[in-house]
């Protein structure tokens, strides 16, 4: 194909593309929608107005992972939603999969194990209130890179200096979770099937 055909045959199909594109767009907003909760959002959800209180009894395990959450009560988080609709995960890398399950819900608070605190089981901090130090050098739960919530910025400092980790709010540590998911996924999926195998042969 001479260079002239194959640019116009390409200027022809950018066309048909965007003609098709913006159809499609039209359509979407002609057509009908309404909002119903039967879709969209995780339904085996508990309601709970006191969702601090016995934690570990009400949400033993992550549901996303099957963690035991008080095994990683470092990096676990309590997600309360408006309808106060609560999910207890493992990891920041759980919880993102509950925030993007839930989209027609919205987080009212969320909660995170105080990376910083020198208790054996780690009080829950508001991440509103809380630091997280993203570091490369340290593995996470569910991620070979941890995201960890300090609720002293001071021991968020020094955490994070001595890897040269870098410090951010959950915002980010949140979209830093999102962008290794896949990464994360395919990592944690080969490593299970390999113990598995393993013990199969036990």
């Amino acid at each position: 194909m001479k260079r002239r055909d194959f640019l116009i045959t390409s200027s022809i199909g950018a066309v048909a593309t965007l003609v098709a594109s913006g159809a499609q767009g039209q359509m979407a907003m002609q057509m009908p929608w309404e909002w119903t909760n039967e879709n969209g959002l995780a339904r085996f959800l508990k309601v709970d107005t006191d969702p601090l209180t016995e934690e570990f009894s009400k949400y033993p395990r992550c549901p996303y992972c099957g963690m035991v959450r008080q095994a990683f009560s470092f990096s676990r988080h309590l997600i309360v939603y408006d309808d106060d609709a609560v999910d207890g995960t493992c990891s920041i890398r759980c919880a993102s999969v509950s925030l993007a399950l839930n989209l027609d819900r919205k987080p009212k608070t969320i909660y995170a194990g105080d990376a910083g605190s020198d208790a054996e089981v780690k009080p829950l901090v508001d991440v509103a209130n809380a630091t997280y130090v993203i570091d490369p050098k340290l593995p996470g739960t569910m991620s070979p890179v941890s995201k960890f919530a300090y609720a002293d910025k001071a021991k968020a400092e020094a955490a994070a200096a001595v890897n040269g980790g870098t410090m951010t709010d959950f915002d980010g540590a949140l979209r830093a979770a999102y962008m290794s998911l896949a990464d994360d996924t395919m990592r944690t999926r080969q490593m299970r099937s390999d113990k598995r195998a393993a013990a199969k042969k036990m």
